[in-house]
């Protein structure tokens, strides 16, 4: 199994398994370069109400600081129980899936013609019914459930014809199975997948704050633009993109140390 870097964005290794210097040098370049690019299109621009300069962004960031960690916990929290909740329910049907073709058949037709429908097109419907956070964790789930679904599914499926014989030769239980056999050989797509699901755990999230805004980054986003505030915006739109990367990164890390000498 392959090591992966301390945050999961590339393994670093060469073809001949030596450690590349390419991940030191780019990751420490990129973020400065950045910047100097988004100053050279503000500089360029020259109007900090449609692309603020990145001093101005800091500067509102400090000025802002208590409502940005406020909001962050909100979406926070909303992401990490609209992920539980999403990757739960996966793993439950995904492994009823695997096990039965019949369920496969009737289960999954329906599940991708329900890829088609928007979450945004049917958050406002469930706004009717759902409090403020029921409405972010449930928009964060249904974003999360289906990729994390197709993973569960084709990682349970998979182990071999080969490998089930032999645990029935040892007279396993089902339990037995699970354990000690499917979810060991599901668990590198599971986490591959973890990753790709908690980042899209935010975007849910989100997207339940646009719709019924109350807390969070989203409704800061929301409010900060109503007052043409565009140094705010970009200072949320920053707190969320390091909130996803700092999420990414935990699971990446989670993914290494589980994987580790495998």
């Amino acid at each position: 199994m392959r090591r992966l870097d301390g945050l999961g964005f590339g393994d670093g290794a060469t073809p001949g398994g030596r450690r590349s210097l390419a991940p030191l040098v780019v990751l420490p370049l990129g973020l400065p370069l950045a910047l100097a690019a988004w100053a050279a299109v503000a500089a360029r621009i020259d109007d900090r109400a449609i692309v603020p300069a990145p001093l101005a962004v800091a500067a509102s960031a400090r000025a802002h600081a208590d409502q940005l960690l406020y909001h962050g916990a909100a979406t926070l929290q909303a992401v990490l129980l609209g992920f539980a909740l999403g990757f739960g329910l996966a793993l439950l049907l995904g492994f009823g899936i695997s096990r039965s073709r019949l369920a496969e058949r009737a289960l999954m037709p329906y599940l991708v013609a329900s890829q088609a429908v928007p979450v945004i097109a049917i958050a406002p419907l469930l706004m009717l019914a759902l409090p403020d956070l029921a409405l972010k964790v449930t928009v964060a789930a249904l974003t999360v459930f289906f990729p994390m679904l197709i993973n569960t599914v084709v990682g349970l499926k998979s182990v071999t014809t080969e490998q089930h014989d032999l645990m029935r030769l040892m007279s396993a239980s089902r339990w037995q199975r699970l354990r000690f056999l499917e979810l060991p050989a599901a668990l590198p797509v599971l986490l591959a997948g973890l990753r790709v699901g908690i980042t899209l755990s935010v975007i849910g999230a989100v997207v339940g704050e646009f719709v019924q805004p109350r807390r969070g980054l989203g409704v800061l986003i929301l409010q900060s633009r109503g007052v043409y505030n565009q140094a705010l915006t970009f200072a949320a739109l920053l707190g969320l993109i390091t909130l996803a990367l700092a999420l990414y990164g935990c699971a990446a890390l989670l993914e290494r140390l589980l994987l580790e000498g495998r």
